[in-house]
């Protein structure tokens, strides 16, 4: 199959990965038992913030594309994706004998539970459909729609000043060693530059109206402030918003003619402009104060499905967004990893999975952790997934929980581990 333009191939970075990936897929797990599964999923593919009349249409005097979908809600791709994602998961589930393909879930084997906003509970309900067709698995969401659930709602708590120092601190240390987050936008300056060239910033409105014409030295401000999500105003924070619109046109399948006024060229390109949304997402919600603060209440609820498993679901399917994944990697010590061919280390749709076995032997319980996605091309082809067509995976280990060439990390250290992340 020929590869679309903006494909992204990280083929030479990434061959000892996919050759330890070959050889952990060789090795003999027969003796082990698969008892449960959690899965943590990004909501998948929907519709971006860009409107004429939003912030972002203060940015160019490109018109932006209208969607047939409401901003921030799952698309009709984004749920077809997700039912093809969850018919594979259902036989990789069937395949592994945690369920059986002849009947419906028993009641209480399968739990669904989604943040209470259109994208995540739809993507639940598709994820459902492809994975339990014609069988009653309900989708549960807690809170009224449209309101964040505090299990997925990346916030801070503490409202003291000195956590806002010491978060302030922190996001500054990840964003660069020696000069903070000014650091990090002097080292983003050519990807500025770029973007204020493809999206045409000297003719937009907030040039013209508001005299504010160089993109990059937009007024850089931290908002650290109890009930709120973390963030970064100024450059970096409006490139992350345009490079996401840019995203979603690509895996929304647009013509790449069209995706970016034409404006980006080739994959470096395009790959520049992703880096400001990629190093956002790791200064803000990555950062340890920070991640340590707003991810709390998901790995709470993870530690307390898997420690406490004897009264829950053998599979548990939770449904959240990229911040959650950011922050809660951070927490857990996840090493850092690369994912074959993906624009994204935390892809839309993509899912981690929390996975306890058994040695059949011993008795001995183990985890594994693995991040299972689509590729680029999978998502913009709506490619159906397939045991001969199966979604991308990498094998992820906790810097506290070694594992062996399984992937496996002992139940024991695991849960210890956990502990620590939540002190």
């Amino acid at each position: 199959m020929k590869k679309s333009k903006f494909s992204k191939y990280r083929l030479l970075v990434c061959l000892p990965l996919l050759l330890s990936m070959v050889a952990e897929a060789a090795d003999n797990i027969t003796n082990y038992t698969l008892e449960q599964v959690v899965v943590f999923s990004r909501h998948g593919l929907r519709a971006p913030l860009s409107t004429p009349s939003s912030s972002l249409g203060k940015m160019t005097p490109n018109l932006w594309p209208q969607w047939d979908t409401q901003p921030s809600y799952l698309t009709t791709r984004g749920g077809v994706l997700e039912v093809y994602f969850g018919h594979y998961i259902n036989e990789w589930l069937v395949a592994n004998q945690l369920l059986t393909a002849e009947h419906c879930p028993a009641a209480g084997d399968i739990y669904i539970y989604a943040n209470s906003l259109q994208r995540t509970i739809a993507t639940g309900q598709y994820f459902s459909v492809g994975a339990f067709p014609g069988c009653n698995v309900p989708v549960v969401h807690k809170e009224k729609m449209g309101t964040m659930d505090a299990v997925f709602f990346p916030v801070i708590r503490d409202g003291s000043d000195a956590f806002k120092q010491r978060a302030i601190a922190s996001i500054n240390a990840t964003a660069d060693k020696v000069n903070g987050i000014d650091g990090l936008n002097a080292k983003l300056k050519p990807a500025y530059d770029d973007m204020q060239k493809v999206i045409n910033y000297a003719k937009s409105a907030n040039c013209q109206q508001n005299q504010q014409c160089d993109f990059a030295s937009q007024p850089t401000e931290f908002n650290i402030v109890a009930g709120q999500e973390p963030g970064i105003t100024g450059a970096i924070r409006t490139g992350t918003s345009i490079a996401d619109a840019f995203i979603l046109q690509y895996y929304e399948g647009s013509p790449l003619n069209e995706i970016a006024w034409g404006g980006i060229k080739n994959n470096a390109q395009f790959e520049r402009l992703v880096s400001i949304k990629e190093n956002y997402n790791t200064v803000v919600f990555a950062a340890p104060v920070v991640a340590k603060e707003v991810a709390a209440n998901l790995i709470g609820y993870i530690d307390n499905t898997l420690i406490n498993h004897h009264d829950k679901a053998k599979f548990t399917f939770l449904v959240g967004h990229d911040s959650n994944v950011a922050s809660m990697f951070s927490a857990l010590k996840i090493k850092p990893y690369v994912l074959p061919n993906q624009f994204e280390t935390t892809p839309i749709g993509g899912k981690v999975f929390f996975e306890r076995w058994k040695d059949n032997t011993t008795g001995q319980q183990f985890v594994k952790i693995e991040y299972k996605y689509q590729s680029t091309d999978q998502i913009r082809n709506l490619e159906q997934l397939s045991q001969t067509n199966p979604p991308q995976n990498v094998v992820l280990e906790m810097a506290d929980c070694p594992i062996d060439k399984h992937g496996f990390c002992p139940f024991a250290t695991f849960k210890t581990a956990m502990a620590d992340s939540l002190k």
